[in-house]
C-alpha cells in the first residue's frame, strides 16, 4: 500500500529516505556537470581519434550499466554497433561476475567499462584481456579503485565516478538516479568526440539545465497536484505498470524506468514499445489485470483484502504532438478494457534533453513510490 500523505509530507520524505534516492535525483543536474568535468580533466577533449571504432564493447555491473549501454546504442544508431557484454557468475556480488571479450574483438573496437564499485576482479581481467588484443579501453569508476589501476596498466582511459561525498557510506543502488548520470555523462562525451554521437559540451549543459528544472518541478516540496512524479507514483500505487514507449529516445528511458521500479520498490511492470506493443499486450489488459474484471460480488466486504492489482498504461513519448503517432490507437485500446493510462511528453528540446527529462520524472517516481510504499 502506499502512504499518500507521507507524499506530501517533506519531511517523513527525508527520515524515510535512507539510501538518499531524493538527493540523488535532485542533483541530477550537478552530476552531468562534475561528471563532464571529469572528463574534460581526463583529457577526453584532448583525443584525436584516429577513425571510428567498428564496435563498441560496454561491460559493467546492474542496471545502470545496462541502461548506459542502452542509451548509447540508441544515440549512435546504426552508426556503429554498440554491444553489451553480460556478464555470468553464480551470483551478482562483485567477485563473482565473470566479463569475457567475444572472440573477434581486436584492435579496431573499443572497449567501455562502467561501474560505481570498481572492485570487479573479473573488470580488472577484462582490461587487461583487451590491451592484449589491441582493443582501445576507456572506463569510468571510483578514484583509487582497482579497476582504475588496471586501466591505468592497459594504457587506457580512465575518468573518475563524480560522486557525493554520502554515498561513500553505503554500496549505491545500480538504480539509484545520480548512478546513471555519473557513468553515462564521460562516455557521451567520449563517443562525442569519436563521432560516434552528438554530445559537445554545450549539449551537456543543456541536459544539466534540464534535470535542474525537472528537479524543481518534481522534488518534495512540490505538492502531489503540481508534482508530476508525485502523481505518477500515487498512479501507480497497487497497479502492474504497462510502460509504453514511442519514439527512438522513450525506448531506453521506459526500460530504465522499469527496472527502477523493480529494483527500488519492488513493483514489477512490462515495457514495450509502440505501436508493437498494443498487440503485445492486447490480452494482458483483457484478462484478469483490467479494471473491470472482478467476477466476485461486488457488495462484500473488502476491508481485510489485500487490494487487487489492477494495469495501469504508463505512456512515455518523445514525438511532438500531431506528428505519425500511435497514441491515438494506445488511448483506445487501453480505455477500452477500462486501464487508466498515464502519459508523459517532455518539453520541447534535443534529443539529450527530451531523454533526461522522461528519465529524470520517471526516476523520481520510482523514488517516491519506494519510499511512500509500506506493507
Amino acid at each position: 500500500m502506499l502512504d499518500e500523505s507521507l507524499l506530501d509530507t517533506p519531511e517523513a520524505l527525508a527520515e524515510a529516505d535512507r539510501r538518499a534516492l531524493l538527493r540523488g535525483a535532485a542533483e541530477a543536474g550537478a552530476r552531468v556537470r562534475t561528471a563532464a568535468r571529469h572528463a574534460t580533466e581526463a583529457g577526453v577533449g584532448d583525443l584525436k581519434p584516429d577513425g571510428r571504432p567498428r564496435a563498441v564493447l560496454i561491460a559493467g555491473p546492474g542496471a545502470a550499466a545496462i541502461c548506459v549501454a542502452d542509451l548509447l546504442g540508441t544515440l549512435a544508431g546504426a552508426g556503429c554497433p554498440v554491444i553489451r557484454l553480460d556478464p555470468t557468475g553464480v551470483a551478482p556480488a562483485a567477485g563473482a561476475l565473470r566479463w569475457e571479450l567475444p572472440g573477434w574483438a581486436g584492435s579496431v573496437d573499443l572497449l567501455l567499462i562502467a561501474t560505481p564499485d570498481g572492485s570487479e576482479p573479473s573488470l580488472s581481467l577484462l582490461a587487461e584481456q583487451a590491451y592484449r588484443r589491441g582493443c582501445t579501453v576507456a572506463a569510468v569508476a571510483p578514484a583509487r579503485s582497482p579497476l582504475a589501476e588496471a586501466v591505468a596498466g592497459a594504457h587506457g582511459l580512465y575518468v573518475p565516478l563524480a560522486t557525493a561525498p554520502y554515498e561513500e557510506d553505503e554500496p549505491l543502488a545500480a538504480s539509484a538516479p545520480g548512478v546513471l548520470w555519473a557513468l553515462l555523462t564521460p562516455l557521451l562525451s567520449l563517443l562525442d568526440r569519436i563521432g560516434l554521437l552528438t554530445a559537445p559540451p554545450e549539449a551537456l549543459l543543456k541536459v544539466a539545465d534540464r534535470l535542474d528544472h525537472v528537479a524543481e518541478r518534481c522534488g518534495p516540496a512540490i505538492a502531489t497536484y503540481s508534482n508530476p512524479a508525485k502523481t505518477l507514483a500515487a498512479e501507480l500505487a497497487d497497479a502492474l505498470p504497462v510502460i509504453w514507449t514511442e519514439g527512438t529516445s522513450a525506448g531506453p528511458a521506459g526500460r530504465r524506468f522499469a527496472a527502477a521500479l523493480a529494483e527500488l520498490s519492488g513493483t514489477p511492470a512490462v515495457v514495450a514499445e509502440l505501436p508493437e506493443a498494443l498487440a503485445a499486450h492486447s490480452a494482458l489488459l483483457a484478462g484478469r489485470l483490467a479494471a473491470s474484471a472482478d467476477p466476485d460480488d461486488f457488495f462484500r466486504d473488502r476491508v481485510e483484502e489485500t487490494p487487487a492489482l489492477h494495469a495501469r498504461v504508463v505512456l512515455l513519448r518523445d514525438r511532438p504532438i500531431g506528428g505519425l503517432t500511435a497514441a491515438p490507437a494506445a488511448r483506445e485500446l487501453a480505455l477500452s478494457h477500462d486501464t487508466p493510462i498515464s502519459e508523459l511528453d517532455p518539453e520541447p528540446g534535443s534529443e539529450l534533453e527530451t531523454l533526461a527529462e522522461l528519465i529524470a520524472i520517471t526516476d523520481f517516481a520510482a523514488v517516491y513510490l519506494a519510499l511512500a510504499s509500506r506493507t
